[in-house]
C-alpha cells in the first residue's frame, strides 16, 4: 500500500461522512436556514475531501486538473447559491424572523 493509497483511504471515507451528515442535516433540521447551512458547508467540505482523496490516484497533473476546477467551482457556487436562496426566503417571508439572532437585512 503506497502513501497515496493511505491518503485516499483516509480522505474518501471522511468526505463521505461529511456528505452524509450534510444530507442528514438537510433532512432533519427544522427550518430553511438550518437546512441551507447543512446543505452547503458539510457538503462542500465532503466534496473537497473526496476530491483530495481522489487526487493522489491521478496519474498526472493533467488528470488531476479537473478535480481542482470542480473544487474551485464548488467553493464559488455553494456560498453564492446559499446566499441567494436565503435572501429569496427572507424577502418572501418564508423564514421566521423572530428566530434570527442577528438580522442585518432590516432597515432599522
Amino acid at each position: 500500500m503506497s502513501p497515496a493509497d493511505v491518503v485516499t483511504a483516509i480522505l474518501l471515507p471522511a468526505g463521505a461522512v461529511f456528505s452524509f451528515l450534510g444530507a442528514l442535516g438537510a433532512l432533519r433540521f427544522p427550518d430553511l436556514l438550518s437546512r441551507l447551512h447543512a446543505a452547503t458547508k458539510p457538503q462542500t467540505i465532503g466534496l473537497l475531501l473526496v476530491l483530495a482523496g481522489v487526487a493522489p490516484q491521478a496519474r498526472s497533473l493533467t488528470a488531476a486538473a479537473p478535480l481542482v476546477l470542480v473544487a474551485v467551482f464548488q467553493l464559488i457556487t455553494a456560498p453564492v447559491t446559499a446566499q441567494t436562496i436565503g435572501r429569496a426566503a427572507y424577502r418572501t417571508a418564508s423564514i421566521d424572523r423572530d428566530r434570527l439572532v442577528v438580522d442585518e437585512s432590516t432597515d432599522g
